[in-house]
C-alpha cells in the first residue's frame, strides 16, 4: 500500500468518527425539539450514530495496528485490519435505519409492526449472509465470494421492493408538507444503499484493486447512508411537528 492510500483510510476513518460523534450529539439533543410521537425516531437516529461512532473508533485502531506509516514509506506490522467491526456496526445499524424511516411516517399499530419485523429480518439476513464472502479477495476465492454476493442480494432486493413499492401508497398518505421529504429520505437510503453491493463487486471485476481502497468507498456510503439520513428523519419529525401531525 502506498502513502497516499494510506492517508486517504485514514483520514476516510477519521472523517467518519467526527462525523457520527457530531450526528450522536445532534440528534440526541434535537429529540426536545419534536413531538413526543417522534421522538422514538430521534432517538434511533442518535443510537445508530453512537453505534458507527464506536464501531468506527474500533476500525481506525484496528487500521493503525496493522499498518504504519514511517518516513513516507507504508509498513505492515502483521496484525490484521479487522473487517468484522464493519459488520457488527451493519448488524445493528441497517435494521435501525429502517425502522428509523418507519416510525418517523407514524403509519397505523398494525403496519408499523409487520413492515418493521420484515425489513428488520430482512436487513439482518442481509448482512449475516455478506459477511462470510468480504474476506475473499484472493483470485481462488472468487467464485464463493459470487456466491455470498447473490445470497445477500436476495434479502437486499427485497428490502428495496419495499422501499420503492411497498412504501409508496403509505408516503401519498403523509401530510403534504412532508411527502416530499419522506419521498427523498427513502430515495437516499436506496441509492447510497446501492453503492455497498457495488463496492462488494469491485475485487470480482477488478481483482488489482485494493482491499484498503474498497473500505474508504464503504465509509463514504455509510456517512451518508447513517449521516445525512438521520438529518433528513430530523427534519420529517421537526416539520410534522410544527403542523401538529
Amino acid at each position: 500500500m502506498e502513502a497516499v492510500n494510506f492517508n486517504l483510510v485514514y483520514n476516510s476513518l477519521s472523517f467518519a468518527i467526527a462525523t457520527f460523534g457530531a450526528s450522536t450529539v445532534f440528534f440526541f439533543a434535537q429529540r426536545s425539539q419534536v413531538a413526543p410521537a417522534y421522538k422514538t425516531a430521534m432517538t434511533l437516529s442518535g443510537l445508530v450514530c453512537l453505534i458507527a461512532f464506536y464501531h468506527y473508533i474500533r476500525m481506525f485502531e484496528s487500521f493503525n495496528d496493522a499498518f504504519t506509516l514511517i518516513y513516507g514509506e507504508v509498513e505492515v506490522t502483521g496484525s490484521q485490519f479487522n473487517i468484522a467491526y464493519r459488520y457488527v456496526g451493519w448488524l445493528l445499524t441497517v435494521p435501525l435505519l429502517l425502522l428509523e424511516l418507519v416510525l418517523v411516517m407514524r403509519l397505523s399499530k398494525e403496519e408499523t409492526f409487520s413492515r418493521g419485523t420484515k425489513l428488520t429480518v430482512a436487513a439482518i439476513l442481509m448482512v449475516i449472509l455478506g459477511y462470510p464472502g468480504e474476506g475473499m479477495v484472493d483470485v481462488g476465492q472468487l467464485n464463493d465470494r459470487w456466491m455470498y454476493w447473490l445470497l445477500a442480494m436476495i434479502p437486499f432486493l427485497y428490502i428495496l421492493y419495499s422501499l420503492v413499492v411497498g412504501l409508496a401508497n403509505s408516503i401519498t398518505k403523509q401530510p403534504k408538507n412532508v411527502q416530499g421529504l419522506v419521498s427523498n429520505a427513502r430515495w437516499l437510503l436506496i441509492i447510497s444503499w446501492t453503492f455497498y453491493p457495488i463496492i462488494y463487486l469491485v475485487p470480482m471485476i477488478y481483482p488489482e484493486a485494493s482491499y484498503i481502497n474498497i473500505q474508504v468507498g464503504y465509509t463514504i456510503a455509510d456517512v451518508v447512508s447513517i449521516g445525512m439520513f438521520g438529518v433528513m428523519i430530523y427534519m420529517i419529525a421537526q416539520r410534522k411537528s410544527d403542523a401538529g401531525a
